[in-house]
């Protein structure tokens, strides 16, 4: 359910969103969250002072369920 979230949201800010890769690894009671993009739309994706990514985050942690940890990072 967060990764299909994070997927729609990041689809909707790219330019590319053909090049949108989500990958999720689970380590005990903590989902990690890797973000691809293109290039080009990195910016994008973090936002101005990071603004973007932040919100995306603090989204993901209110959707979570109660004691799952979020870590969400964007990849070159």
């Amino acid at each position: 359910m967060l990764k299909d979230i994070i997927e729609f949201t990041v689809k909707s800010l790219v330019e590319f969103p053909q090049s949108v890769v989500i990958t999720e690894n689970q380590q005990d009671s903590k989902s990690i969250f890797e973000i691809r993009v293109s290039e080009q739309d990195i910016g994008k994706v973090i936002g101005k002072e990071g603004q973007t990514i932040r919100a995306l985050r603090m989204l993901l942690i209110a959707l979570a369920p109660a004691g799952k940890e979020i870590e969400v990072t964007v990849a070159k």
